[in-house]
């Protein structure tokens, strides 16, 4: 997708953090109609100001909630007929030793971070066929490539939309239809507001770096550094030993890292 001008943008979670980022860049490239949904009405109602020029269709929702998409879908198609991107950036964390994340948590996790997106983008999925060039655009997370200790659901739920993107990136071959996935790692956003972290990314810069991907049609976006990633792949149980001097401090950087 070379250009981003005039193209009808979806996107959940856009009211903050790396989805307000990811917004702000789009505009930036010429976007102007926004739809997002969000469960902040607050939020998502300051985007009018924030960006005055773009036209928002919002929707206070749930991504958990498989009525609450249908209904978004809904009023989406109603008022464009087609899309030309959707963007899955919603997701939430719950951190810390395994068995002591709540079980709650934990299928919130997976209601929000995999099931929710996986439902968006089946019940969106025409509306992106109803476009002559479109992109759809799934947020995972460093920890898919790298699973780090204290993570376990998080990184499982994360591994889960890698694995989605690229089974749907190829059943959709025969489509004007570009999947990419973004891969960013710990970022200065509210998510992370618990867990301080020296050299984290910034929000803004994340959001450049997908922008330039789906520009160049690349199907993965990976902020992680890549020497890590192939040695993890490539040679894991020495990447334990690396983790084994990390591990005390992720423990407790973790301990209260839950944004749900």
């Amino acid at each position: 997708m070379k250009s981003l001008e005039n193209k009808k943008v979806m996107i959940s979670g856009g009211g903050s953090g790396i989805g307000h980022a990811i917004v702000t860049e789009l505009y930036k490239e010429g976007v102007k109609d926004f739809a997002v949904i969000g469960r902040s009405l607050e939020k998502l109602e300051a985007l009018k100001t924030d960006f005055p020029n773009a036209e928002f269709t919002l929707y206070s929702g749930d991504i958990a909630k498989i009525e609450d998409i249908k209904e978004f879908v809904s009023i989406v198609n109603k008022k464009w007929g087609s899309a030309d991107v959707l963007i899955n950036n919603a997701g939430v964390v719950s951190a810390g030793a395994f068995e002591k994340i709540s079980d709650d948590d934990i299928i919130t996790q997976v209601n929000i971070n995999v099931i929710g997106l996986i439902l968006m983008t089946k019940h969106a999925l025409p509306l992106l066929k109803n476009s002559k060039e479109a992109a759809l655009v799934n947020v995972s997370s460093g920890l898919a490539l790298i699973s780090m200790p204290f993570y376990a659901p998080y990184a499982a739920t994360k591994s889960a939309v890698k694995a989605f993107s690229e089974s749907i990136r190829r059943e959709l071959k025969d489509f004007p239809i570009q999947v990419t996935t973004l891969y960013p790692t710990a970022t200065d956003t509210p998510m992370m507001s618990e867990t301080k972290l020296e050299g984290m990314h910034s929000p803004e810069m994340v959001a450049q770096k997908l922008i330039a991907g789906i520009k160049n049609g690349d199907i993965d976006v990976i902020l992680s550094d890549m020497d890590n990633v192939i040695q993890n792949r490539e040679n894991p149980m020495e990447f334990d030993k690396k983790v084994e001097g990390m591990y005390d401090a992720i423990k407790k950087r973790t301990e209260k890292h839950r944004s749900m």
